[in-house]
């Protein structure tokens, strides 16, 4: 009976309350598993990580914005590029600046048109502006003020500007005057033609009977002149002789 009572209490380990039994030497023998996992609960605010837990994941560099019902993907270095602009206060990696509300997908809801998104996004990300022939340019600069893109602003304005300058200048084109003359006046108001104006085509319209005189053939002359005649912004008056050429026509 005896020995039945010691391999019960060797099973049982030291009695509550108790200290283990030293090992060889004095020195205190090794805690239990059941003690090391107490020690370690408490020592981490007894909360326990299960194993092989990863950390929380840091803020993705991806955004997906949804705009106007469109979805874009971008990262929030192209998107912060202009530090100033809505789109980098919308989700700066700081934190955002601006609220926004989020779509079941958590994509930033965004009231605008997706059609001129694209140009905008596109030079926040190589710096380029690229506009499809069918976009207009006004509209393109009506959404970098909205996002308040000032690099762009400057950019698509000097683009606009640039095409009415060249819209202005145009094809050349050509005004037409048709003179009637004498045959004797002809060779004088060929001469004398300047400011421009050039030869075009004579016809001739038969003879007029004078009284006293012979008959006297009758030519019709076109003349033309380019319709521009501004150079660098200022206008030319024309001369004597234009005023002439332009009042024989006006007789016609």
């Amino acid at each position: 009976m005896a020995e039945l009572a010691a391999a019960a209490a060797a099973a049982e380990g030291p009695p509550r309350g108790r200290t283990p039994s030293p090992g060889p030497g004095g020195a205190p023998g090794p805690p239990s598993p059941r003690a090391a996992g107490a020690a370690a609960a408490a020592g981490s605010g007894g909360a326990l990580s299960p194993p092989g837990a990863a950390r929380p994941p840091a803020a993705s560099k991806w955004v997906r914005l949804n705009v106007g019902g469109t979805y874009f993907v971008s990262t929030r270095q192209t998107l912060c590029r202009e530090p100033k602009s809505f789109l980098c206060r919308l989700c700066c990696q700081d934190g955002p600046e601006l609220g926004s509300d989020k779509d079941e997908t958590g994509a930033y809801l965004i009231d605008r048109d997706p059609t001129y998104f694209g140009p905008i996004l596109n030079y926040l990300r190589h710096g380029k502006l690229i506009i499809n022939k069918e976009l207009a340019e006004e509209g393109v600069l009506e959404e970098a003020e909205f996002y308040n893109i000032a690099s762009l602003v400057r950019l698509v304005k000097e683009r606009i500007r640039d095409n009415e300058n060249r819209t202005s200048q145009g094809p050349v084109k050509h005004v037409y005057r048709v003179l009637q003359c004498q045959e004797e006046e002809l060779t004088q108001m060929v001469s004398t033609m300047s400011d421009g104006w050039k030869f075009e085509q004579l016809i001739s319209i038969g003879s007029s009977y004078n009284y006293g005189n012979e008959d006297q053939a009758e030519f019709l002359c076109v003349v033309s002149r380019e319709l521009n005649n501004s150079t660098n912004g200022i206008v030319k008056e024309p001369s004597e002789k234009a005023k002439i050429l332009q009042e024989r026509g006006s007789r016609m």
